[in-house]
């Protein structure tokens, strides 16, 4: 197994750091590495707001719902999709940029997510862990504010990223024969699922760290019958992004 893959198949998320710096060459390199990533029509639709100020750090990890390690990490980063700088090449082309439109949104958010998912790769590559913090978006108005993000972009998710101070077990994934369909969708999925709530009991059951009785469908009905994150709508639309 190559090392590409060996990381890839080892990844796992990170919350605690040890009080090691990163060195700025290899955030160079991190982020050399991660701009690499595809993106629709060449547009690289993204920024990456590095947040180093103390202040700005505690206000995110208490919008994101006190996620300590936001404070805590090396280094935290804000991923946001951003049209601004299109705007910026059709003025400059003496052209009027047509804003508001679903395929734009979606362009910008898959960019800046294989971006983000391209940072963490290398970053792991280098022996750093990290976890994403979706938490940011439980109220994008105030990050907005404290990191001065205009319209034309969103913020879709932080990175903490930093030397681990443990190594938690590698959390099982759904079987391949649930997620990869052959030439057409299919959903005869009941058995394999079945399968893959006894895996995960296990790895909960036995992990070292906050061990529980949890299984993956458990999750996934608590998370999916309650409203997640309503005001997302009308802020992505605030935003300049009207979904249309």
């Amino acid at each position: 197994m190559n090392k590409v893959i060996r990381v890839m198949k080892t990844h796992r998320s990170i919350r605690n750091f040890t009080e090691k710096q990163v060195d700025e060459e290899v955030i160079t390199i991190i982020l050399n590495a991660a701009r690499q990533a595809s993106t629709s029509n060449f547009i690289q639709a993204y920024s990456i707001i590095r947040v180093n100020d103390p202040a700005s750090r505690k206000k995110i990890a208490t919008l994101a719902g006190n996620q300590t390690w936001v404070v805590e990490c090396p280094l935290f980063f804000v991923f946001c999709a951003d049209l601004k700088r299109s705007e910026l090449a059709c003025k400059m082309q003496n052209r009027q940029m047509l804003t508001g439109y679903t395929e734009q949104f979606i362009i910008a958010t898959v960019d800046v997510a294989l971006v983000a998912q391209n940072t963490m790769l290398a970053a792991e590559s280098l022996g750093l862990g990290g976890v994403f913090i979706g938490g940011i978006r439980n109220d994008p108005v105030q990050l907005c504010e404290i990191l001065d993000i205009p319209e034309q972009v969103y913020p879709v998710f932080g990175l903490c990223l930093g030397y681990p101070s443990d190594v938690p077990e590698v959390k099982p994934r759904l079987p391949l024969e649930v997620i990869v369909k052959e030439e057409k969708y299919s959903f005869d999925d009941l058995a394999s699922i079945k399968a893959y709530d006894q895996t995960c009991n296990k790895y909960y059951r036995e992990r070292s760290d906050a061990s529980r009785e949890d299984n993956w469908t458990k999750q996934i009905a608590r998370m999916t019958v309650e409203p997640m994150r309503p005001h997302m709508k009308d802020f992505i639309r605030s935003k300049g992004f009207d979904l249309q």
